[in-house]
């Protein structure tokens, strides 16, 4: 089966677990997504290989990135028909405090929808979503530019 046939599979189970197992990267760092409402929300569990600092103890802030640009490309993947996987273009993101030994959550608005390049804003928080930990802006290429491909 080719893969935008197993992701619309998924989609149509409402499989979000499946959407998952196709990122090894997600499923290393304990990444779960799930609609809460009528939004998808991703979850970075916590787990002892995601410290960075033992000392405070703190959440490795690429770890908190890689979540975050996961948590952007799932969104696009769930909410956007596609005919390939999105390809990250840049990555900017804003630490606002430590990310403690707790669950993580992160949702995700795309802000602007072109034919071929998508702009996301991130937002990843623990106990309250009116205090983040991390923002996060991403550029997503949609589509090759080359008509031949």
């Amino acid at each position: 089966m080719k893969l935008f046939e197993t992701i619309n599979e998924l989609k149509s189970r409402h499989d979000y677990a499946g959407l998952v197992e196709l990122i090894p990267y997600a499923k290393a760092i304990s990444v779960e997504t799930s609609m809460v409402g009528e939004q998808i929300v991703s979850t970075l569990n916590f787990q002892e290989n995601n410290i960075g600092n033992p000392a405070l103890p703190a959440l490795h802030g690429g770890v908190v990135a890689g979540f975050m640009e996961n948590a952007a490309l799932f969104h696009l993947l769930w909410e956007v028909e596609l005919n390939r996987v999105p390809k990250i273009i840049d990555f900017s993101i804003d630490y606002l405090r430590p990310g403690q030994t707790l669950t993580t959550y992160s949702h995700c608005d795309i802000i602007r929808l072109g034919s071929r390049v998508a702009l996301c804003n991130i937002k990843a928080w623990q106990d309250d979503p009116d205090k983040p930990i991390a923002l996060a802006r991403a550029h997503f290429l949609l589509a090759n530019n080359d008509p031949l491909k």
